[in-house]
């Protein structure tokens, strides 16, 4: 599990950072790779990575201000140019579908796949199968605007291989089925279950990506004890005011909601022009007092999400 920064600015592109966007890369655990808004060029970010966009299967947008939509109907042309042929899903708020339709429809493009929607206008588990849940949560923003969480679910316990062994267990096809945790019978007449050689089952990890936001309750929820919190951070601490006019966060905003929610690594994007070189590094150095785990990410950073230890 990987989450990769297609764009981190704010408002408009730079020459620094293009506008928003971030894939969540799921190719050991689904072969898949989950888009998060995709503003203008962001087609021309994957290029400079390894995605296929044939691999992205679902695109959620958090809101539908131009700098996080505008990408979306050159890269579903794209997907089709270069190979897309499985569904994909776009989740997002009430107009997302109408803006998509109409940019396919005027530009009489065709897609070579089958596009399915799913609007929001309430707060949701949006699904939770193949081994992943994710639910969405309206945020503080100009227009309906959501934050998502992704929960992956516990892994099972390895098998106690040691164990086994000091207890004279035989390797082979029994090993399989302790595995399964079934009461097998071995060959010298005892009778044990599997369950007392497997592990501790491994916690799966948690994701939370928000929208455009003020410092909203619902962040804290979406964000409770997650391995990963990417928060916008539109502005520095000290320009709260600013930030409420424009319905943004300051980096100790994100800082706070961060560590009410107990998140392990807080990321900040959305990073407004005005902020370069140092400038948008010391958004993140002004709050580890708050929460030591922060970093601001650039274009085409990739972070690594390990199970914990």
């Amino acid at each position: 599990m990987q989450l990769e920064f297609l764009g981190t600015g704010a408002g408009s592109p730079s020459k620094q950072r293009n506008v928003t966007s971030v894939a969540l890369r799921l190719l050991e655990e689904l072969n898949e790779v989950w888009l998060f808004d995709a503003g203008e060029a962001t087609q021309h970010q994957i290029l400079r990575t390894t995605i296929r966009p044939r691999k992205i299967s679902k695109i959620f947008i958090t809101h539908l201000h131009g700098d996080h939509i505008f990408g979306l109907p050159g890269l579903l042309s794209s997907r089709s140019f270069q190979g897309g042929n499985e569904p994909l899903t776009i989740y997002g708020p009430v107009g997302i579908k109408r803006f998509v339709l109409t940019a396919l429809q005027v530009s009489e493009s065709r897609l070579s796949y089958p596009l399915h929607f799913v609007e929001i206008d309430h707060d949701q588990v949006l699904f939770d199968q193949n081994g992943f849940k994710v639910t969405t949560m309206h945020l503080d923003h100009k227009i309906a605007c959501y934050g998502y969480r992704i929960e992956e679910a516990d892994h099972p316990g390895e098998l106690l291989v040691d164990k086994l062994k000091a207890d004279h267990v035989p390797s082979g096809p029994l090993y399989g089925q302790l595995k399964a945790g079934k009461t097998v019978t071995l060959p010298d007449g005892r009778t044990i279950d599997g369950h007392d050689y497997i592990g501790h089952p491994q916690p799966g990890r948690i994701v939370a990506i928000m929208g455009d936001t003020r410092k909203t309750k619902n962040a804290i929820i979406l964000a409770q004890n997650a391995d990963v919190l990417v928060h916008e951070s539109t502005f520095a601490k000290n320009e709260a005011q600013m930030a409420r006019s424009y319905y943004h966060s300051t980096s100790q905003q994100a800082a706070e909601v961060a560590k009410a929610a107990h998140v392990k690594r807080l990321l900040l994007t959305h990073i407004s022009a005005r902020y370069t070189g140092k400038a948008a590094y010391q958004l993140a150095y002004q709050v580890r007092d708050i929460l030591p785990n922060t970093r601001v990410v650039n274009d085409f950073d990739v972070i690594d999400i390990p199970f914990n230890k």
